[in-house]
């Protein structure tokens, strides 16, 4: 292909360099990514006998073990830990998503009276002293599926279980539920479905329930409740799961202080009452029940989840059964423990042994009904497991050894290194527990009874210390493999800046050749300086934990400033053309083939300039109430904002926001398909789609908000799914018709000041008309969508940012030379980013909208509820990339400006180089940055709880640039070959 001119590179190269170095981006991030997140250590196969001895050095997981029947298999678990069951029958109940605060208060302090008031039954057990509860602990990411299984395993998984919580498999690791089911207990599940992936062979009988279709709230509970009263009547099982989802589905939809909330506590304490009650008459001298209600995690006060706050991670535990009651009791006692502490204390209280890979610690309360000797074995079991963990992942760790160094009763000193601290602690323990080791004469009854608090309290310190070490290992980080990883990053992100250069370089030169007046354009400008450096400030703002969780100051600042270096432009560009007499005569008169449909109408100076401050005052207007929309982040979430006062307002307020959003939409399309001035049916019917998509959204608006209490009705559905079916009909309609519908002649074409001929401008006429129909329907069935399926509250946030990306495009279009080409682009992208936190998206997991993902849905489905979550959370980027079509149908006829420059080849060259490379440039440049600071970080305190899910955020935009671009460059290739296979045929004609 020929050259775009002056020094750049031909479209070819400038493709293929392109691709190679997009390419080199992903080999590069997916080789991080595969080293860099952590895989948990696991010990291989069932805790079995061996579990209840003391492990022999060099052995941490003990030999093979006959297999046995389930009955002799219980009576040899009973004979070896000296410990008996407390417990037959399990019932445990899974809240999913209740904070441990509605029930157990915070920091001492009772819940709140609304709570106290919603949950008066549980409220009762835990003043009567029936019941104890802990605050739990949840690590992050505080999502279902890695949640259960820390519950059941005791071990904490990776970082990356959040992507496979949304495709969950079987669960093959040692965990309670297999170890019951090999003792003979029949175990029943009702509820969440992620128990049957997790555990697909496992249930006597089962009744699973979605557990995303987060619109429900009602049946989703129903359909365990309806089960309570036959289960219990039919007495044959010995394990119970019930998996409620409504709490959890009321948070995704109304936040913690949703109107749904009291009404769902009190049908959770209802549940609660009916089974203790139920589990009460089935109690007799050999069959024993324990409830035991837990949650999986708690919720943020938007009712989101999967971030390391304390509403997060603040997870309830309570007990109800014959051991953990007591004459005296404060049930709002601060009794804090760690989700993984569950797996081993239902363990010993049912007589199984401990799960191989468990880090947890058994809960000293819940073993009343045992004496002090049997309370000290199931620390020593607890250690012993331990001991076994220790021994598999520090080789060289060896309890033997540990009593042969004498670290003993008579140490104070802690040793510094881990193995020694550990062997210290442990030691010391087991002196406490077993004294005569160190003493064969004394008297061991009186030693034992003096030892047995000591014992108690180092048990505990040692459990706990290598719980946390423990909870904080994993296999080592291949550095050679992340350093290339980064090589490769580099190496990408250097051959993006390359080719940007020489592009900008050529397009430069080849202005100097032809307009030699622009020599003055060489030195830089305010607004390039400051992108430049705006850029520097941000790869410095990466290495900052504080802003990383507050990133979108930096967005806001960095585009209402280069906003109001416009501003400061325009005025000037104001100020010189009224001084200048020549400015003056000309006029500035715009030409139709000039392609800018705003400036078509032959504006007069006054009125040019008008409009050009217009645009600016509107986008920084709007930009200022993105910013107060949402405070966002962190440490900021509690100020007061305007979603906040829009939440506590009626629900008509909200609802009549979102439909003079959708008709503001529905008229700014409506508009800008004025300019084509359409005389064409196509173009007729492109409108009374978008305009009958607008009427749907509507409907859907209506319908969804007359009664929130109820299931989602099957009304809405429909009409969301008739909306995607006639929105996709649309749009790939137009993208397939456009370019056939213009013509590629024109009686209205006139010579150009620019000094193109008119055969270019006849061409470049009917191509950016069907570039800018294309480019402002995409838009415009995008803004409907979004409106479809964001939250309501953003509905006025989304018709702003539609706003400022029309008015960015219309600025632009008054004064092309005001501003060079490539800063209009990263100013729009500015517009993009600064967008994505406007909609109250943050770098917190929690922040994610899972409750759009199922608008239209009437079955879940991974994939589908995938793409529209990806949808809703980058909804502002993907909205700037297809405006950028737009954008280019009214900006890139400027570079056209010889005969040579007017090939196909050096058209597509100039409409989409600038506007796919620089999105690339500066995404790349996000990643290869964050990616050396998440490398630096990698032993930092917060490198789990920030700097990763951060990283998560940077890697889903770098899919989110990578499509836009194809969208992009897709739809100019597409248009332009129409165009140039319609060019041959006419030429041929007329031959």
């Amino acid at each position: 292909m020929a050259g775009g001119g002056g020094a750049s590179p031909s479209c070819a190269a400038v493709a293929g360099w392109t691709v190679t170095a997009v390419l080199l981006q992903v080999v590069g991030l997916s080789m991080f990514l595969y080293g860099f997140f952590p895989v948990k250590p696991t010990l291989p196969g069932f805790s079995g006998a061996e579990s209840y001895r003391m492990p022999s050095c060099g052995l941490a997981g003990g030999g093979e073990q006959p297999a046995l029947p389930p009955d002799q298999l219980r009576s040899l678990y009973r004979e070896l830990s000296e410990v008996p069951p407390v417990y037959d029958r399990l019932v445990l109940m899974v809240i999913d998503g209740l904070p441990a605060e509605f029930v157990l208060g915070r920091v001492g302090k009772p819940p709140s009276k609304e709570m106290v008031e919603s949950m008066p039954y549980t409220q009762s057990l835990l003043a009567g002293c029936k019941a104890t509860g802990y605050h739990a602990k949840a690590a992050p990411p505080t999502v279902t599926m890695p949640r259960l299984k820390a519950m059941v395993s005791g071990a904490i998984g990776g970082f990356l279980d959040v992507a496979f919580n949304f495709n969950t498999q079987a669960f093959l690791d040692d965990n309670l539920l297999d170890q019951l089911h090999m003792i003979g207990y029949k175990l029943v599940m009702l509820g969440d479905e992620t128990w049957i992936k997790l555990f697909p062979k496992l249930f006597w009988r089962q009744d699973g329930v979605s557990s995303f279709y987060v619109k429900d709230t009602v049946e989703v509970d129903f359909n365990v409740s309806r089960h309570l009263e036959s289960e219990f009547a039919a007495k044959d099982w010995n394990m119970l799961i019930l998996h409620y989802l409504g709490i959890d589905h009321v948070g995704h939809i109304g936040g913690r202080q949703s109107v749904l909330m009291p009404q769902k506590l009190k049908e959770m304490d209802d549940v609660i009452r009916r089974v203790h009650n139920a589990v009460s008459g089935l109690e007799d001298n050999l069959d024993r029940t324990l409830l035991v209600v837990v949650s999986d995690h708690g919720m943020t006060e938007g009712g989101n989840h999967g971030g390391s706050s304390y509403e997060e991670t603040d997870s309830l535990a309570l007990f109800i059964g014959h051991s953990v009651q007591s004459s005296y009791c404060s049930p709002y006692d601060q009794n804090e423990a760690l989700q993984v502490d569950l797996a081993p204390t239902l363990s010993l209280l049912f007589g199984t042994p401990i799960p191989k890979n468990n880090i947890g610690v058994v809960l000293p309360e819940v073993f009343n009904s045992l004496t002090d000797q049997q309370k000290l074995r199931t620390l020593e079991l607890n250690s012993l497991q331990f001991l076994r963990l220790l021994q598999a992942q520090l080789p060289a760790f060896c309890f033997e050894d540990c009593i042969n160094a004498k670290y003993g009763l008579g140490i104070d000193k802690i040793p510094q290194s881990v193995e020694k601290k550990l062997c210290h602690l442990l030691s010391k323990a087991f002196d406490s527990h077993h004294p005569s080791h160190l003493h064969q004469t004394s008297n061991v009854k009186s030693i034992e009874a003096g030892c047995n608090r000591t014992a108690v309290n180092a048990y505990y310190e040692f459990l706990r210390y290598a719980s946390e070490w423990l909870s904080h290992r994993a296999t080592n980080k291949p550095f050679y493999l992340l350093v290339s990883a980064i090589s490769l990053m580099i190496v990408s992100c250097l051959s993006l800046m390359g080719i940007v250069s020489c592009l900008l370089k050529g397009k430069s030169l080849s202005q100097f050749e032809h307009h030699s007046e622009w020599n003055s354009d060489y030195h830089w400008h305010l607004d390039e300086v400051f992108i430049i450096m705006g850029i520097f400030l941000y790869v410095s703002s990466l290495g900052s934990s504080s802003f990383v969780e507050e990133e979108q100051y930096t967005w806001h600042y960095l585009t209402s400033t280069l906003y109001l270096i416009f501003l400061i432009k325009t005025t000037q560009s104001m100020l010189r053309e009224s001084d200048s007499a020549v400015a003056r005569a000309e006029g500035k008169i715009f030409h139709g083939n000039d392609c800018s449909y705003f400036t078509s109408c032959k504006l007069i100076p006054s009125m040019r300039d008008g409009y050009r401050l217009c645009t600016i005052i509107i986008i920084l207007v709007s930009g200022r109430i993105l910013r107060a929309w949402h405070q966002g982040g962190v440490n900021w979430i509690h100020f007061p904002d305007i979603s906040k006062s829009l939440a506590q307002a009626d629900s008509f307020v909200v609802k009549a926001l979102q439909i003079i959003s959708v008709l503001a939409v529905v008229v700014l399309y409506s508009v800008s398909l004025l300019l084509l001035r359409p005389r064409k049916l196509n173009i007729l019917l492109v409108w009374l789609s978008h305009f009958f998509c607008g009427i749907l959204v509507v409907l859907h608006i209506w319908q969804s908000q007359i009664n929130t209490s109820l299931p989602t009705k099957h009304s809405t559905t429909s009409i969301a799914q008739i909306f995607y079916v006639i929105a996709s009909i649309s749009l790939t309609f137009t993208f397939v018709a456009s370019p056939w519908i213009f013509p590629i002649h024109s009686m209205e074409a006139e010579p150009t000041s620019s000094g193109s001929s008119p055969k270019t401008a006849i061409h470049l006429q009917g191509i950016n008309h069907s570039m800018f129909l294309i480019g402002i329907t995409y838009a415009a069935f995008w803004c409907l969508l979004q409106l479809l399926l964001q939250q309501p509250i953003n509905a006025i946030p989304l018709l702003l940012i539609f706003l400022q990306i029309i008015s960015s495009i219309m600025h632009f279009s008054l004064d092309k030379s005001l501003h060079k080409k490539w800063v209009q682009i990263v100013a729009m992208q500015l517009l993009g980013l600064s967008g994505h936190f406007g909609l109250g998206n943050t770098n917190n997991l929690a922040s994610i909208d899972v409750a759009g993902a199922f608008i239209g849905i009437s079955s879940y489905s991974t994939v589908l509820s995938g793409i529209l979550m990806f949808m809703i959370t980058y909804g502002s980027p993907l909205l700037l990339y297809l405006g950028m079509v737009f954008y280019i149908s009214v900006i890139s006829s400027d570079d056209i400006s010889t005969p040579h420059q007017s090939k196909w080849s050096c058209i597509l060259d100039k409409m989409i180089t600038l506007p796919c490379l620089l999105p690339l440039l500066i995404n790349s440049i996000a990643l290869t940055s964050y990616t050396i600071v998440l490398l630096l970080m990698r032993n930092h305190l917060f490198v789990w709880s920030v700097f990763s899910p951060k990283y998560l955020y940077v890697c889903a935009a770098t899919v989110c640039t990578c499509a836009g671009v194809f969208i992009i460059a897709v739809t100019a290739v597409y248009t332009c070959t129409v165009f140039s296979f319609r060019m041959r045929n006419y030429k041929d004609k007329s031959v």
